[in-house]
């Protein structure tokens, strides 16, 4: 890839710069909620970056409550009949709450019986109207196009759910927080290494496990968008079973590490395996910029907060406009 000089200010770098006070007033929230005693299952309705932001929290969730989360894909509701949602949550997440799946989705959700909670940002949207109760992602106004500060928002109001559930999480999320807030001037030490291998990158492999997974699902994301380059995300067990291959090809691999015990054995494997493959390998973790004592979803927002810089830094060396992808919109409409 050729480098150009870069702009000097955008909406995304605001918004970057933004994001760990975001999440901070996101996680504080005070919330009023219908009684959710008798929970069977937890399901997520979103797309995009929402469903990244969906993806860290499930993982969190499960963890501390012992219900199963996932993802319930939008099209069940806007092209489907629905399925059946006695005893059980619907949390839909959405930046805009304009999106007319996700509509459907919650008006749907409700009538299969589920209790619907909206997680947004937008302010009277048609999803906090279908929604019974309404927690907030507490962005502000994001005029950049690719979502960063609404993202780890979301994570921060998902935990503030947590902590409404289960209040012994109160304090760890309010830690978290304090953590996450230190992280508004500092960089990761690897970032121009990092930027130099990326402007040499044709292809990307973007590794995490647990609630990593998601944080390295939205960094592949953003690279997308915002650089016209080819990213995946996979789990640092999953690329094992037949991705890995590619690394026979020039390939550059960000493994986002949370520094959780539990998922170290397994990115360590994969780091192996990669670099005994000859790909180049970059590990990151919150503590490489002070972030200690977070939570695995904190740590996965932190992650963002420390990596959503490379690539808007990659886009503007590279003379594209991360504010405004040539081809995307601030919401999109599916069905």
């Amino acid at each position: 890839m050729t480098a150009h000089a870069p702009q000097l200010t955008t909406h995304m770098a605001a918004e970057i710069a933004q994001a760990p006070a975001v999440f901070a007033k996101a996680v504080a929230q005070q919330l009023r909620l219908p009684d959710l005693g008798d929970l069977r299952a937890i399901y997520t309705v979103a797309r995009g970056s929402s469903d990244a932001a969906a993806n860290i929290l499930s993982y969190e969730i499960m963890r501390e409550l012992g219900l199963p989360m996932t993802s319930l894909p939008p099209s069940v509701f806007s092209l489907g009949q629905g399925v059946r949602l006695q005893e059980a949550a619907v949390l839909v997440i959405s930046q805009s709450g304009a999106s007319e799946d996700l509509l459907r989705s919650a008006q749907g959700a409700k009538a299969a019986g589920a209790r619907v909670l909206a997680l947004v940002n937008a302010t009277d949207s048609a999803v906090e109207q279908a929604a019974e109760a309404t927690l907030r992602i507490h962005a502000g106004p994001e005029l950049a196009v690719p979502a960063t500060k609404s993202v780890v928002g979301a994570i921060g109001g998902g935990m503030a759910l947590l902590g409404q559930l289960r209040p012994d999480y109160v304090p760890r999320a309010a830690a978290s927080a304090a953590a996450i807030q230190a992280l508004a001037s500092v960089s990761l030490p690897q970032t121009s290494a990092v930027l130099a291998a990326l402007l040499r990158a044709r292809h990307v492999y973007v590794i995490g496990r647990d609630t990593g997974f998601g944080a390295a699902q939205e960094l592949a994301l953003k690279l997308k968008e915002c650089c016209a380059l080819h990213a995946e995300a996979y789990s640092s067990s999953e690329v094992l079973h037949g991705p890995m291959q590619l690394v026979t090809n020039p390939l550059l691999i960000l493994i986002l590490d949370t520094e959780a015990p539990d998922v170290q054995d397994s990115l360590d494997t994969a780091e192996a395996r990669f670099r005994a493959a000859g790909g180049t390998v970059f590990r990151l973790r919150p503590s490489d910029a002070g972030a200690q004592g977070l939570t695995p979803a904190a740590a996965a927002a932190a992650l963002l907060c420390l990596t959503y810089p490379l690539a808007l830094n990659l886009a503007l060396a590279l003379g594209l406009n991360p504010d405004q992808p040539s081809t995307l919109s601030k919401v999109t409409q599916t069905r």
